[in-house]
């Protein structure tokens, strides 16, 4: 499978925006989805065989981190991708502290992109 297919999957990409920065173990990663430990480990199979993982086995841990460098071009449409998302987001948390609301800023989101007439 490419790695553009790869990582066009959602929760992939979630996986390798945890482990950026930093190794963690894939029991690490999988206390971070609400998904059995399995199917992380699925995904992390998929993510290491499309070469967008680097994999440090200590013991009976394996550690995984981001292989940047492998991804090439991709690297850098991740990363724009999630600052542009982070940049949105803080958008609206500053939008709802003007407006003196309450509203979760993640959740008003959600509800524009449903509305039909946004």
């Amino acid at each position: 499978m490419d790695a553009v297919r790869v990582v066009a999957e959602p929760r992939r990409r979630a996986i390798l925006w945890l482990i950026w920065d930093e190794e963690l173990s894939a029991g690490e990663i999988a206390e971070r989805f609400d998904v059995t430990f399995g199917a992380v480990s699925q995904h992390l199979k998929v993510l290491r065989d499309a070469g967008l993982v680097t994999l440090r086995q200590e013991g009976r841990k394996r550690y995984y981190r981001a292989d940047r460098d492998a991804m090439g071009p991709l690297a850098t449409y991740l990363q724009t991708m999630w600052a542009d998302r982070l940049d949105a987001l803080a958008e609206l948390a500053e939008q709802a502290e003007r407006a003196g609301s309450t509203e979760d800023p993640e959740r008003a989101a959600r509800a524009r992109q449903a509305d039909p007439r946004a």
